[in-house]
């Protein structure tokens, strides 16, 4: 009984599972079939374009996410340790595909649920089908209201709005491969006033310059 409840509190860390009673609980384990795996750390879980074809619930370790712009020309990489599941909005919609790819980190342990499985969870218990209502609203409401924030005047401010916006966690370890060049014109300044702004930053020990390369080592310290 404790092994059993120690799975089943490892359901309770996400948000899908929460509100559900011991009963719902012991239902659910015993209808669905969940699956289990272990990666090593330096593994590949995902290539972004990949088909969403389950859900990946991170139940122990640590991940590397990594998003790419349109182009190709910078991408943003960021830690992510557990309890974390895996995009869950590319389930379902007009393109079922992971929009960026993930690596462990360290050591890491996921259940996983099939598609086929959610939908029968979203039809067989009313809790899992609002939490899953639920997460998908609060992000869609998230991303709506940052086109109608007031833009950031400074250029230190539009530094830390670039990176806020392309962040999927906003807080923890960042990595972003970018030119300065291509900072610049995104954040429509020139290149040698970023370039004073970043050194400036680094001085503050905020976060640390590399060619091509900025580090971040506390994204939730550029906020305060």
């Amino acid at each position: 009984m404790n092994t059993e409840w120690t799975f089943y509190d490892q359901l309770l860390r996400f948000q899908l599972f929460q509100g559900l009673s011991r009963t719902e609980l012991l239902q659910l384990a015993g209808q669905t079939k969940f699956g289990f795996t272990k990666m090593a750390a330096g593994k590949q879980v995902i290539h972004e374009g990949d088909a969403c074809l389950q859900l990946w619930f991170l139940v122990s370790g640590s991940l590397l996410l990594t998003t790419e712009s349109d182009d190709h020309g910078y991408s943003l990489t960021e830690d992510i340790t557990a309890p974390w599941l895996l995009q869950p909005e590319v389930l379902f919609g007009a393109s079922p595909r992971y929009t960026c790819s993930v690596k462990t980190l360290s050591d890491a342990h996921f259940i996983t649920l099939t598609k086929d499985e959610v939908m029968r969870l979203l039809d067989d218990f009313l809790i899992f089908r609002l939490n899953f209502i639920n997460l998908l609203s609060t992000q869609s409401q998230r991303r709506q209201h940052r086109s109608w924030r007031r833009q950031p005047l400074s250029l230190r401010d539009r530094i830390i709005a670039f990176l806020l916006d392309r962040s999927t966690y906003p807080a923890g370890h960042k990595t972003v491969r970018i030119f300065m060049t291509r900072l610049a014109q995104e954040v429509n300044d020139s290149r040698l006033d970023v370039s004073h702004e970043l050194n400036k930053m680094q001085d503050e020990q905020l976060l640390t310059l590399h060619r091509g390369r900025i580090e971040i080592p506390s994204l939730e310290h550029l906020l305060m």
